[in-house]
């Protein structure tokens, strides 16, 4: 009996170390709280396209009005005209003074058809992102969106 527990005690110990030091499941940090007291961008930055264009479409699926964190942070892209997203060409910037590169930290998320970080983590505020995308004919598409986080 003595035998079996020494033999099994240092596998116990693995799995309570395990359990402890490694969460089932942590949230991907996606701003700062630090970056979130950067002052807001001065004027206008929202990019409106209107009219006809062949570049790539981004669309924000689901509601970005007033969620709590981790938010469930879902774009679409669609290219038109037979080309193809280009993936490695996309840009994601948290617009502040001066602006965040949030490209490294999504890029694990992003694919052809889009972008999808199930539990993106933000702190409370209303935080302005800009996203930008090309095709496979070098075609860009980009969107501005708010996200508005409660306490």
């Amino acid at each position: 009996m003595l035998r079996i527990a020494y033999l099994t005690l240092p596998l116990v110990c693995a799995v309570i170390a395990g359990s402890v030091l490694s969460p089932v499941h942590a949230n991907h940090l996606l701003i700062s709280e630090e970056e979130a007291k950067l002052p807001p961008p001065k004027g206008a930055v929202a990019a409106d396209r209107r009219g006809i264009t062949r570049g790539p479409k981004i669309e924000v699926v689901g509601d970005k009005e007033q969620s709590h964190s981790p938010v469930h942070l879902q774009l679409k892209f669609e290219s038109f005209g037979g080309a193809r997203i280009d993936p490695q060409s996309l840009k994601v910037t948290y617009l502040r003074t001066p602006n965040v590169d949030l490209t490294e930290r999504v890029k694990s998320f992003a694919g052809a058809s889009g972008l999808d970080i199930p539990d993106a983590e933000l702190p409370p505020g209303d935080h302005m992102i800009r996203v930008d995308i090309k095709d496979s004919d070098g075609r860009t598409g980009s969107t501005s969106f708010v996200l508005k986080i409660s306490p």
